[in-house]
């Protein structure tokens, strides 16, 4: 009976060591650990990013640093690296944060009502690193109608002429004419 309550307890202990693992990473859809810890994000991440992405902040509009970017290419996911929009659907909303009418797979995104601020709106996150982007609204151009308001410390953008050399090259037919 001992040597079955010394199993037991080392079962136990073992689980709880890869639960409690398991659930501070971060991780990709490719299943690659992107931080061990969330707790090292304060480290990893600039003020305003941890702000944003970990605490819901939101930066000063037209003070941030993709609102006014034309170049061609991709905005990933800060912490994890995923794809999340591109150039070719961003457009100038005159709001003072980036803006684009669609992600580049929704299914890296998750919508969320907020009721924060005496107001109802729809908060965007990442999916994987359950990350504060910003919000999506309605009064956007065609075809999709929406305006996706994100905040650019949530995102780190990669130049067209960087994408495969940073692994993104699967993404560059997103440009093809």
């Amino acid at each position: 009976m001992n040597k079955t309550k010394t199993l037991c307890l080392t079962l136990i202990i073992t689980l709880s060591i890869i639960y409690l693992h398991t659930n501070n990473s971060i991780k990709n859809t490719k299943g690659e650990n992107i931080m061990t810890e969330k707790n090292n994000l304060k480290e990893k991440l600039t003020d305003i990013q941890y702000k944003v992405t970990q605490e819901n902040g939101t930066e000063p509009p037209f003070k941030n640093e993709y609102w006014d970017n034309n170049q061609k290419g991709i905005y990933v996911d800060i912490i994890t690296g995923e794809v999340l929009f591109s150039s070719k659907d961003k457009f100038d909303s005159g709001c003072g944060w980036p803006s684009f009418t669609k992600p580049v797979e929704e299914k890296e995104i998750i919508e969320k009502q907020d009721n924060s601020h005496n107001t109802t709106r729809t908060e965007v996150r990442s999916k994987n690193s359950d990350s504060h982007l910003g919000h999506v609204f309605n009064d956007g151009p065609g075809p999709t109608g929406l305006r996706y308001c994100i905040n650019s410390a949530s995102l780190k953008f990669i130049p067209y002429e960087k994408m495969e050399e940073k692994g993104y090259k699967e993404y560059k037919k997103l440009f093809a004419e």
